[in-house]
């Protein structure tokens, strides 16, 4: 379902190479806009894609806690086979040169419906909990120097935080350049941080330090409950390759550089995590790793003495890595839902100078302080926890049935057909899962899914809305079109 842009631009010039040389319209003027041309620039090349994606899913998860997989594993063995396969099943293709990432997927296979749930969960609870979650773990690493001897206040967690989050906004609003080269810098940062705990590790195996591996798969079995949460919580570890996704439109050739950011991540991440939890079992038992609630700070005291220190900063920008590529790739989810006519007409307007989608991307700002101050993010993470599955499978579904449905489209990319079917099988599979073993959580996630089946009805299929209500909209969007200096994006006039 495409709405027309209730309020246009109006130009007194052209616009050349992305450059607007227009004006906001006038809260007064009832005469009809021209069209203005400003669009989203192809910014995103090669090494910059590439440092999305690493720089998004390497967060805080590798060096704080890898210890899900390996209690639901039993074994050193199976658990390093299932990060292994965990890499190597997030390889999977795709067809759909649009922005938007799973919302236009879905709305490509199954309609504006199932979009719309996607989206509107996604906006009001999934990413400003993800974001708040990350966040906060960045602003615990970033104190933790300072507070060596002592517990750190969760206020000060809070406020460092919040100043963290709101600079990463600032930055998604202000630059795709600068938000791409900091994403570079801070993937950069997340390598070196993950050389720190390979290198003395492959030193211990050459001393032939070997001990924890000796019998790798004996241990506690797997049970057929353990061994699905296992990949779940090693799906969760790399989720984030499909984020390039989210900006198809600002790739330079995407047909060429898309997949192969995502094939080069995917094996720079692979390896990576796969030495990094080596390097731990080096140093540290099973039965220790299962203990420590930060097993890269536990690895390195060990190790490297005051040096050890240095871990948590490089922790901390490995978080802000992960809240500037997510915010990055997640608004132009809004942006695009909004140019479908599935979120308010605001969310798909580009500044006129920054040429970023800046309502998408602050459009998450009080919703994640929200989150952040309200105290229960991990619970709220657990019902939704879900979702997230659900939908991933079912983008992954999507992509196979487009493959019948529309045998003919173009297809820049795609791989062969077991790869994806591999993959959705497991999501669903692990979301059936989490129905048996946790009914609790999962029904409220569920409810709270569902209540996006009204919400489509009442604001986007009901359409005899009161004049009273929609002359409102219009000048709310006015205003706020004029306040943040946007106008609607020449794909947007298209529509």
């Amino acid at each position: 379902m495409v709405r027309k842009a209730a309020v246009t631009t109006v130009s007194n010039g052209s616009y050349l190479q992305g450059q607007a040389n227009g004006r906001l319209p006038s809260m007064d003027s009832e005469q009809p806009a021209q069209e203005g041309k400003v669009v989203l620039k192809k910014k995103v090349t090669l090494l910059r894609g590439i440092s999305i994606i690493i720089g998004t899913i390497i967060g805080a998860g590798i060096f704080i806690s890898p210890k899900g997989i390996l209690k639901n594993t039993g074994s050193v063995g199976m658990s390093l086979t299932v990060w292994t396969a965990c890499g190597i099943l997030s390889l999977f293709g795709t067809c759909i040169k649009k922005s938007g990432g799973h919302y236009t997927y879905i709305l490509e296979a199954f309609g504006p419906l199932p979009a719309f749930v996607r989206v509107w969960v996604e906006l009001l609870i999934i990413r400003p909990a993800a974001t708040a979650v990350i966040s906060l773990a960045f602003g615990r690493y970033i104190l933790e120097p300072f507070f060596m001897q002592c517990e750190i206040p969760e206020l000060a967690i809070k406020l460092i935080t919040a100043v963290g989050i709101t600079l990463v906004m600032v930055l998604n609003s202000t630059s795709v350049s600068w938000s791409a080269r900091i994403q570079i810098f801070l993937t950069f940062c997340k390598l070196v941080a993950i050389l720190i705990i390979i290198v003395p590790g492959v030193i211990q195996l050459i001393k032939g330090e070997t001990q924890h591996f000796k019998n790798a798969f004996a241990g506690n079995d797997a049970s057929v409950m353990g061994l699905p949460l296992a990949f779940y919580s090693g799906m969760y570890a790399y989720s984030g390759w499909f984020y390039l996704n989210f900006v198809t439109e600002e790739v330079e050739n995407p047909e060429k550089n898309i997949p192969l950011a995502i094939c080069i991540s995917m094996i720079i991440v692979t390896v990576g995590y796969v030495l990094t939890n080596v390097a731990y079992f080096t140093t540290i038992s099973a039965g220790e790793l299962l203990l420590s609630k930060a097993v890269a700070v536990t690895f390195a005291e060990r190790l490297m003495g005051n040096f050890s220190l240095a871990v948590p900063v490089f922790v901390a920008l490995s978080c802000f890595g992960s809240m500037n590529g997510g915010i990055f790739a997640v608004s132009r989810m809004f942006f695009v839902a909004s140019r479908e006519g599935h979120l308010p007409e605001i969310l798909s307007m580009i500044h006129v100078r920054k040429h970023t989608p800046l309502p998408a991307v602050i459009v998450l700002h009080p919703l994640t302080m929200i989150m952040l101050f309200n105290g229960d993010l991990y619970s709220l993470l657990n019902f939704l926890s879900f979702a997230r599955w659900l939908f991933i499978g079912l983008v992954v579904a999507g992509l196979i049935y487009l493959r019948y449905k529309r045998p003919d489209m173009p297809r820049p990319f795609k791989v062969p057909l077991f790869i994806p079917a591999l993959f959705s099988f497991t999501c669903l599979f692990m979301v059936a899962l989490s129905l048996y073993s946790d009914p609790v959580n999962t029904g409220i996630g569920f409810v709270i899914t569902l209540t996006g089946v009204p919400a489509y009805y009442l604001f986007i299929v009901w359409d005899k809305k009161p004049k009273w209500f929609r002359k409102l909209l219009d000048r709310v969007t006015v205003t706020l079109q004029i306040l943040l200096e946007v106008v609607p994006s020449e794909e947007d006039q298209k529509s």
